[in-house]
């Protein structure tokens, strides 16, 4: 059994190269980068990733990222597909293949098609002098020194590198498409991350019987709504827009330094500088904004500028907002 601080630096090691490999691979990265996004953001169709072995693996996984950020991209087996799957291949779409040496037997077939149909070709490989980058209408240049496997065998870096240079092309892609976070949130309905994107203030505040009062109001007025409304009363206008807010800590403060708090007026103990959240706004960013000022509740306003409901951090905890 090795030292741990012998297998600690093996861990270090291996990072270390994968960090120096994607170091270079951003150094080289030219106008061919431009091109293949040009490329597939001007194609009508979809995104055909294809490779082998590991590379194959990467392959899926950068379909995945594509399709997530509004490219639709599918995987192709190239074996599978000079047997019948190369009928998912349209005229409009863009293959992106990838190969460490770029002359992958399992792949060179799948090329040789997608040139026969037409379908534009961006290469992912590590030698420029391949076949596959020959033949390809772009090449990307995903080259490592060596694998961070101790006996430059076993895919580490360039795979590693290769995955870069596919999270590079999906978020180049959807900055161009001007890919918004709703568009993320309605491709990503599902768990919490689709919890945080599609949920709104709207969604979780409470729109009825509302602690709201007037700042002539006394602070008897004020500590009814505090016990019953769960720790805050809104002093409004006529128009129901905010002119203050008063919180159980406000009514303590004043406790603290007044015999008769019940005769104050709102007025003298609201804070006037509330944080206040749109009802359209995203839930997450309402928890973010509350929990960076250390609040526990919000007025909600309409597209007026009118009170419409109140948020309270414990509810959009329990939605699942976090």
């Amino acid at each position: 059994m090795s030292a741990p601080a012998e297998v600690i630096e093996r861990g270090r090691r291996v990072i270390r190269m994968e960090r120096e490999a994607l170091q270079a691979v951003e150094s080289r990265l030219d106008e061919s980068f431009a091109r293949a996004v040009g490329l597939i953001e001007r194609s009508s169709g979809r995104v055909i990733v294809a490779g082998v072995g590991k590379s194959g693996l990467i392959g899926r996984k950068i379909a995945a990222t594509l399709t997530s950020t509004g490219t639709p991209a599918t995987f192709l087996h190239p074996v599978e597909s000079v047997h019948g799957d190369l009928g998912i291949v349209g005229d409009d779409d863009v293959a992106i293949l990838i190969s460490k040496s770029g002359e992958s037997a399992e792949l060179l077939p799948l090329l040789d098609q997608l040139k026969r149909l037409g379908v534009g070709v961006v290469a992912l490989t590590g030698e420029l002098e391949s076949t596959l980058a020959r033949h390809a209408d772009v090449v990307l240049d995903a080259g490592v020194p060596e694998e961070a496997c101790p006996h430059d065998l076993a895919p580490t870096t360039s795979t590693t590198a290769a995955l870069a240079i596919g999270d590079a092309l999906a978020v180049a892609l959807l900055q161009e498409k001007g890919f918004r976070r709703e568009d993320f949130a309605r491709l990503h309905p599902g768990g919490a991350l689709g919890r945080r994107l599609l949920t709104r203030v709207s969604d979780v505040m409470i729109s009825e019987h509302l602690p709201l009062l007037s700042a002539d109001d006394t602070m008897r007025d004020a500590v009814v709504l505090l016990a019953e409304r769960r720790g805050i009363a809104i002093a409004v206008d006529g128009d129901r827009r905010v002119r203050g807010v008063v919180t159980a800590g406000d009514l303590t403060r004043l406790m603290e330094r007044e015999d008769d708090v019940f005769s104050v007026p709102v007025r003298r103990v609201m804070s006037t500088g509330a944080k206040v959240a749109r009802h359209d706004d995203l839930a997450s960013a309402a928890v973010y904004r509350m929990e960076q000022h250390g609040i526990m509740a919000m007025p909600v306003l309409d597209d007026d500028a009118r009170v419409c409901g109140v948020v309270h951090l414990h509810d959009l905890m329990r939605a699942g907002v976090t």
